[in-house]
């Protein structure tokens, strides 16, 4: 069966990620290159509104090297979609001319709902070989968080203005983050997730399925990493009482422990404690909803595949 090769560029509020992939007729892919830089791209942007010039250059810097590499994969198609930062910043024409001067493409600035759907296809296919459905696929962004329902196909969806790097910047300054500024931002969560239930019926979740780097950290907190280890973390099913633990723990955590905790990117470290409290509230409150609709949520499942996956299936 012949394939194409694609090259799918990510660029969400915190990093800039890139899959290079031969994608066949039948919709499987394979995988040949994956990369990711943490650039803070979002860095303000909640409160000023514009992209910060030292953020911009980050980003072009990692665009120009991500360039380099699809040219030298031989590529046939790419698509460099922009989410939640791009989406708020007055001044995104600066950031979209030197994308194209790098990579000679156009950014994608996709709507919460497409990046839902395109999260939603890239998780779902390995999660579905061993788990049941209905789906809830929560993709814990910088900027954005979105909770997508579906089995085959996604039936509700909402993006939320929550993110590790947007919840820090808003809420949390301490080190640790105090016990007001934690209620702050939970209350915060819990009013974006009122609204979101009155869309998406949480309560008919079966298999609850975290992506991106706050949730794949958690995990590898729970599961008790040294390092980051990318097969164990992908598909990872955990109690969720353990999963509520690590967020906790995270969240509890001062700047120079979380620092020394071998798994964690230097990145996240400054972002990963509001990035533990979404999640611990999200699944708090789903499993909430579970139980008012007659149902159990025991465990939580990782996933590695993400919008990255959907964005370079979406080329094939």
């Amino acid at each position: 069966m012949t394939s194409t090769r694609v090259a799918a560029i990510d660029c969400g509020t915190n990093s800039i990620r890139l899959l290079v992939a031969d994608v066949d007729a039948a919709g499987n892919l394979t995988e040949l290159d994956r990369r990711m830089e943490v650039v803070r791209l979002g860095q303000g942007v909640d409160r000023t509104g514009e992209l910060a010039p030292e953020a911009l250059e980050r980003t072009l810097a990692a665009t120009r090297q991500y360039a380099t590499a699809v040219e030298a994969a031989g590529a046939e198609r790419v698509r460099f979609v922009a989410t939640s930062a791009t989406r708020d910043a007055r001044n995104r024409d600066a950031f979209f001319d030197g994308v194209r001067d790098a990579l000679g493409v156009d950014v994608e600035v996709i709507s919460g709902h497409e990046e839902a759907q395109l999260s939603f296809r890239g998780a779902t296919g390995a999660v579905a070989e061993n788990h049941a459905g209905p789906f809830l696929v929560v993709d814990l962004g910088g900027g954005s968080t979105e909770l997508v329902l579906g089995t085959s196909t996604v039936d509700a969806s909402i993006s939320m203005d929550i993110g590790s790097v947007r919840m820090t910047e808003r809420h949390l300054h301490g080190d640790p983050p105090s016990a007001g500024e934690i209620e702050e931002a939970r209350a915060d969560v819990r009013a974006h997730l009122d609204d979101a239930a009155r869309v998406v019926p949480l309560g008919e979740t079966a298999t609850l399925v975290g992506l991106a780097g706050s949730i794949t950290t958690v995990t590898a907190h729970a599961l008790g990493l040294a390092e980051y280890r990318r097969e164990r973390v992908n598909q990872a099913e955990l109690p969720v009482e353990t999963v509520l633990e690590s967020c906790a723990a995270l969240l509890a955590a001062p700047r120079a422990e979380r620092t020394a905790m071998g798994f964690l990117h230097p990145g996240r470290v400054d972002v990963i404690a509001a990035g533990a409290l979404v999640w611990s509230e999200v699944i708090q409150r789903v499993a909430a909803d579970v139980r008012t609709a007659g149902g159990s949520l025991t465990h939580v499942v990782t996933s590695e595949y993400d919008i990255l996956d959907g964005i370079a299936l979406s080329m094939g």
